[in-house]
């Protein structure tokens, strides 16, 4: 098992020492979900860590797909965050507002995009305010720099990949929805989507990979909540969730894990369970 961890995070007094350097770049990635009410964009503006630029997850997306947030095209993703001086050479920090939510989102998307200089600000802005580290307001005005994407399709997948997979034995789906919304006990937070959860996918809640200081657990108790739930982390493993956000929490953990072999679901829940033609199960 090879541990990745020192590669994927980096704590929040290494970014305090680093702050400054001209290679490093911090981006604000919070997303929250429509229901809380919240908005990252205002929460940014009114306090965010000293020189960091706002990942708006609405706009970085597809803007041909009838689905919000949906992964865009390279082009699309290069020149979006060419704009925001996020580039070739630099070192790329993300972190969002809630821990480690959306920011392991920006991490995969940069990654998919074959960017691997990305690492994810362990324990987020909770964990350096609660340090009493500095923040600033307002909006960061970068200076725009290239980025050259070298496409990864093997860390995507869509909804005819997953259905294709669902007669294959060795198919490993985790989802990371709350266990509530799996099991189909509530109602989805979108019109017209459905209860439940893919078939043959099992639920490792995305809430159980962070410690109470919102750090992410070690990566043995990582890899004990995936076999807990019959997954075996050094093998292929498909993930989802609601909207394609804690998916990659998920796939975070798995690559923390030393396993190379994961891809996110991006439309996940939220295309799978509009889909009328596709299978659901429920346990609720």
């Amino acid at each position: 098992m090879t541990d990745r961890r020192d590669q994927v995070l980096v704590s929040t007094e290494w970014l305090a020492e680093h702050l400054n350097d001209p290679d490093v770049r911090v981006i604000d990635a919070t997303f929250h979900l429509a229901d809380t009410g919240l908005d990252a964009r205002a929460e940014y503006e009114a306090r965010h860590i000293p020189g960091a630029v706002f990942f708006d997850f609405a706009d970085i997306a597809d803007p041909d797909h009838e689905l919000d947030y949906m992964l865009p095209g390279a082009e699309v993703f290069a020149e979006k965050v060419g704009a925001l001086g996020l580039g070739d050479g630099k070192k790329i920090v993300a972190y969002d507002s809630i821990g480690l939510f959306s920011a392991a989102r920006a991490w995969w998307m940069f990654r998919l995009f074959g960017y691997d200089n990305v690492a994810i600000l362990n324990g987020g802005l909770p964990k350096w305010l609660a340090e009493g580290r500095p923040t600033e307001a307002g909006v960061a005005k970068p200076t725009p720099v290239t980025f050259t994407p070298h496409a990864r399709p093997e860390l995507v997948v869509r909804w005819q990949d997953v259905l294709a997979a669902l007669d294959k034995p060795d198919l490993q789906l985790a989802d990371a929805r709350t266990p509530n919304r799996w099991s189909g006990e509530i109602e989805e937070r979108y019109p017209g989507t459905r209860r439940g959860h893919i078939p043959r996918s099992v639920n490792v809640f995305w809430e159980d990979l962070v410690n109470p200081d919102k750090t992410v657990r070690s990566t043995e108790e990582l890899r004990g909540l995936f076999v807990a739930q019959g997954i075996d982390p050094d093998k292929p493993v498909i993930t989802t969730c609601g909207l394609g956000v804690t998916a990659c929490m998920l796939a975070l953990a798995l690559h923390m894990s030393g396993n190379d072999q994961w891809a996110v679901y991006d439309g996940s829940w939220n295309e799978w369970g509009r889909l009328m033609d596709l299978p659901v199960e429920s346990v609720a």
